[in-house]
This record gives C-alpha cells, sequence and structure tokens, in this order.
C-alpha cells in the first residue's frame, strides 16, 4: 500500500511542516513500531510518512479538543462530513464568514456540523490560524483570500484511509507522550518558541504554550530517549531552544516563514531539527 495513498492536509496549519518536509523525511528513522504524534496540527508530516509507507500504527493527539473531534470524524464519519461540506453554502465573503465564526463558536452537541465549519474557517481566515482567545472562543479574522477551496472528496477519503488505524486523542504531550515505548518514533512540533516578542503565536489552546511548557517538552523528550523511544523535533533557531536539546543531534536548515502580516516580513529562515539517532 505504500506509495499509493496520495493524502494532502485537510487544513492549512500555521507553522505546518510541508514547506521542510523533504527535510523531515530524509531523517526518518528506517523502521519503528507506533507512530507517535502529540502536536498533530494539519498533520502534514503523518500524512507524508502515510504516503511513504502506507497506513501505520500511530497515536495522533493535541490538546485542541476540535482539532482532535475532527480527525475523529474524518476517520469514522466521512461521509457525513462530506455531505455536511457540500450542504455549508457558505460563499467567500465577510459576512458569511463571520456568521460561520459565530454558529462554530455556539455549537455545542452537533460534531460533525462543527467540524465542518472548522473547515471552512480554516480555508478562509487569516493565514491558517487558530487562535483563542480568553474566552476560549475561535478569533481569527476574515482571510480576504481570492480564491480559497475547501478539500475534496478525495483529500478527505485519503486522510481517513490514513487514520484508519490511528488512535486519536485529546490530551497534553506530557500524557500522550509518556505512553511512547522502546522502538517507537515519536515527531514532536510543539507551537515555536518566539523568536522575538512579537511573533508568539502559540494560542491553539486558551492557554497558550508557553516556556515552562518547552522545558517540559525537552524533559519529555529526555525521558523517552532513557525508554528507547526515537523522536524528532522541530523548533525554532534559538540559542535557548539549543540549550534545552545540548544533549542530542542539532542540525540547522533554512525553512520558508509565511506568518507575517507584513510580507517584508516573511521569508526563509533558520530552523533546528533535533533528534536522538
Amino acid at each position: 500500500m505504500a506509495g499509493e495513498i496520495m493524502a494532502t492536509p485537510v487544513l492549512k496549519w500555521a507553522g505546518g511542516k510541508r514547506q521542510i518536509i523533504d527535510e523531515i523525511t530524509k531523517r526518518l528513522p528506517r523502521d519503528f513500531r507506533t507512530y507517535h504524534e502529540p502536536f498533530i496540527g494539519g498533520g502534514a508530516v503523518f500524512l507524508n510518512i502515510c504516503e511513504l509507507r502506507g497506513t501505520m500504527r500511530s497515536v495522533i493527539s493535541d490538546i485542541n479538543l476540535d482539532l482532535i473531534t475532527l480527525y475523529q470524524i474524518i476517520r469514522d464519519r466521512k461521509d457525513e462530513l462530506i455531505r455536511q461540506l457540500h450542504a455549508l453554502s457558505l460563499g467567500n465573503n465577510r459576512d458569511d464568514y463571520y456568521k460561520a465564526r459565530h454558529l462554530y463558536n455556539s455549537i455545542k452537541d452537533n460534531p460533525v456540523m462543527k467540524s465542518a465549519l472548522l473547515i471552512y474557517l480554516n480555508r478562509h481566515g487569516f493565514n491558517g490560524l487558530y487562535r483563542l482567545n480568553s474566552s476560549g472562543l475561535y478569533n481569527v479574522p476574515f482571510g480576504r483570500y481570492k480564491n480559497p477551496s475547501l478539500p475534496s472528496d478525495g483529500d478527505i477519503t485519503m486522510v481517513s484511509e490514513c487514520l484508519s488505524r490511528s488512535t486519536i486523542r485529546h490530551g497534553d504531550f506530557r500524557i500522550m507522550l509518556s505512553g511512547a515505548e522502546s522502538g517507537d518514533f515519536a515527531y514532536l512540533d510543539p507551537p515555536y518558541a518566539p523568536l522575538s516578542a512579537t511573533s508568539m503565536f502559540t494560542s491553539y489552546s486558551s492557554r497558550g504554550f508557553t516556556w515552562k511548557d518547552q522545558e517540559d517538552l525537552a524533559a519529555m523528550a529526555a525521558q523517552a530517549d532513557r525508554k528507547g523511544v526515537l523522536f524528532l523535533l522541530s523548533n525554532a533557531a534559538t540559542d535557548e531552544v539549543e540549550r534545552l536539546y545540548s544533549s542530542f543531534r542539532i542540525e540547522k536548515i533554512m525553512a520558508r516563514r509565511n506568518i507575517n502580516s507584513k510580507p517584508e516580513g516573511r521569508g526563509k529562515i533558520p530552523e533546528l531539527i533535533i533528534r536522538n539517532y
């Protein structure tokens, strides 16, 4: 089955790894038992490994409950999701976008509808951001794209197939990563440490992702290493991050940065790839 699945992410995701997927792919371990990804986001790395190796045993998780619900819906109820997407009747305009955002924040008991709205908002909102305010409400503004598109039925079906052997969990990375065992492989893609005080895009949950979280992740990576778990981690190229992982293999690569409101603030910047093998 390897090589037959051409799955692409159903979401645009701030910090997504499609720009550096080749750099990650050539550093993947040759073999592993179960794949773990506790910051699944848009899932570009997971789907790329699925394309290369076929469906695999995996545990994917995230602190973002709506994101995890979406993946569960794609795996278990894809046909319902596809029908709901076709029934949305929402255009690429501010009125429809903010109507959808209000409905998304109001829905309590219709996970298929909420997942369809998440896809619409993600494809029409600003720069693929997922951002919550202090009240836990989605507040990403309208993106003003000329011709945004929703994922095709085939895209959703292929992602569903990749997820068919996946355990999909909602929870903190500390709990999720602790379940990895010797011979497993974990890809760790936390919200990046900020390069400056103005580059803090970490509000994927209502409490954000703090420097203490970065330190805890480094401690969890060290614990995984002692258990015989292989890991590869990506993060911002800062001296502080390098110090956190100084006992592991650190490589610097160049990646395109698109999450900036000013075009002159975009371009290639260094990132770190860290691994224990």
